[in-house]
């Protein structure tokens, strides 16, 4: 039976294009080395990289911070926990291998003693019943939310460290805007304290006068006349604290306060420095961080990961406008003053230290026009992000490179995030961008930040930045000179240090006691870690 002529020839043509298709494979994988072509990747339907680096083993190695964040918690529903890394610069400093003990100890004490488990529901019975016989199965510092989003910030990761220091179970008080700023840092047991709590609507009246401060019991001798202990003892450890609250800081009361189950805190200030002067301390503080500057770089990025609505804002503007900069400048502006800004002298100081430390270009200010060689592509961008709660500093610095080119030819971009106007410490709303501003500043190249801010501390310390501090405009209202000096330590300034030696119960310079604890840039009279 003769073949069909037609199927004869759809057959060659059907053998020429799986031909053509082979040469075609062979041109483009020839040069390949044989095991390229085995290991090629599967195709992804999405493939996200994280900001200007590629996808690596590093990247997804870095994201427990090496080893400082426990692994397994649900990442969906706090993003900013492991993705954070990849927006941060690769860390400085690695936590120490007994940092990563105690952090995973902590959390599993945390578990067992944290709010409703058995022997939460126990100890509360002490404070209900006013009855304590000496023995308890969990001790608790209790942490009571006072003043602005900064202070709160860096008082709770001293509150954190004080509880590590002394095996206590953290017990935070959601005050108005807490649970909506930031994901629970443990796993299973939540660290806010409950409604229920026994004290949690005497938060507010707690003061230097309240009958179970420590300050007040020992200026009126009730321990010392006591024959038993009490269940709980609020500590006052704010600006307006006096020497017998700051006693807190002498070991013998250490050794007193140790006793008593529940500590209740109030304070505005980072009292990190002067744990450093407590003797019993000091050699866990060291084996804790062999790296005295990296305390609330480690400690901030282990216990604040903002919400998924606050990491959102972090990222949208990331990516929107400094993400591909070449280099990115911070500037945190906080003023003192009343006045309606900006104020002329706060803005030529800024300028004057942007330019002085060679932190932005300086512009070309004659009528004479300037040539570059290279294309606007080849150019340098920077991107200059400014926080203040008054628009027109931003809209000075973005005025002055829109109408003056610069001498060297960069490109500059000047952003501010919101225009608050004024702190709006109740709003939500307002502190969840407060926050995402701190963080975005965290992601600078370099960063200025304002003399006495808390804001700035904890952008500073997020980043592991070391800033220039700009100092504080004279009193007669013009710019300081020199306009800003450089910190040569990340660590936040502790504002109202004691200033008493417990051994020799005399006023003393508590900035000469250890080496490491020394007098700050920008507050005078304050204490600071240095290495």
């Amino acid at each position: 039976m003769a073949q069909n002529p037609l199927k004869f020839i759809g057959f060659l043509i059907i053998c020429g294009m799986f031909l053509t298709i082979l040469l075609t494979a062979s041109v483009i994988f020839k040069d390949l080395p044989s095991d390229s072509v085995k290991n090629l990747p599967k195709a992804n339907i999405v493939d996200v990289k994280p900001p200007n680096a590629t996808v690596n083993s590093q990247v997804q190695k870095d994201k427990l911070l090496g080893g400082l964040l426990p692994s397994g918690i649900d990442e969906t529903s706090c993003l900013s926990r492991y993705e954070s890394a990849l927006y941060h610069k690769e860390l400085l400093h690695k936590p120490s291998s007994y940092l990563i003990s105690r952090l995973r100890n902590y959390e599993a004490l945390h578990k067992q003693c944290g709010p409703h488990t058995k022997l939460y529901n126990r100890s509360v019975e002490l404070i209900k019943s006013g009855q304590y016989n000496g023995s308890a199965e969990c001790n608790y510092l209790v942490w009571i939310s006072f003043s602005g989003l900064g202070n709160r910030m860096l008082t709770l990761a001293s509150a954190f460290l004080y509880a590590l220091l002394t095996n206590r179970v953290l017990l935070v008080d959601p005050g108005v805007n807490m649970p909506g700023l930031f994901c629970e840092p443990f796993q299973d047991v939540s660290w806010l304290i409950p409604p229920d709590f026994p004290l949690f609507n005497q938060f507010s009246t707690f003061d230097q006068k309240s009958p179970r401060s420590y300050g007040y019991m020992v200026k009126h001798n009730v321990i010392s006349n006591s024959s038993t202990l009490p269940p709980y003892t609020y500590l006052h450890l704010a600006n307006d604290y006096d020497d017998q609250d700051k006693l807190f800081f002498c070991d013998q009361d250490q050794s007193f306060l140790k006793k008593i189950p529940w500590l209740v805190m109030k304070t505005n200030n980072y009292f990190v420095p002067s744990l450093f002067l407590i003797p019993s301390f000091e050699q866990e503080l060291s084996n804790l961080f062999p790296e005295k500057v990296t305390i609330f770089y480690f400690v901030s990025r282990y216990l604040f990961h903002p919400t998924n609505s606050v990491w959102g804002l972090v990222k949208r503007y990331y990516q929107a406008y400094l993400e591909r900069a070449d280099e990115k400048l911070g500037i945190q502006i906080r003023v003192l003053e009343t006045d309606a800004g900006p104020l002329k002298y706060v803005l030529d100081q800024i300028i004057d230290c942007t330019m002085k430390e060679n932190l932005l270009p300086q512009v070309n200010r004659s009528s004479e026009p300037i040539v570059f060689n290279q294309s606007a592509k080849q150019r340098k961008t920077i991107s200059v992000l400014i926080t203040s709660l008054c628009p027109g500093y931003s809209e000075e610095f973005r005025k002055m490179y829109w109408e003056n080119p610069t001498v060297t030819g960069e490109i500059v971009s000047v952003y501010q995030p919101s225009q608050e106007e004024y702190q709006q410490s109740e709003n939500l709303l307002h502190e969840q961008k407060a926050l995402a501003e701190m963080y975005l500043l965290s992601l600078s190249d370099n960063l200025i930040t304002s003399a006495w801010s808390t804001f700035g501390y904890v952008a500073q310390g997020l980043g592991g930045l070391k800033p220039w501090i700009l100092y504080k405009p004279n009193e007669n209202r013009t710019a300081h000179n020199p306009p800003c000096v450089r910190a040569t330590s990340f660590e936040p300034c502790f504002h109202a240090p004691p200033n008493y030696d417990c051994k020799k119960i005399t006023p003393t310079d508590t900035s000469k006691m250890v080496p490491h604890v020394r007098h700050c840039e920008d507050v005078s009279w304050g204490l600071k870690l240095f290495e």
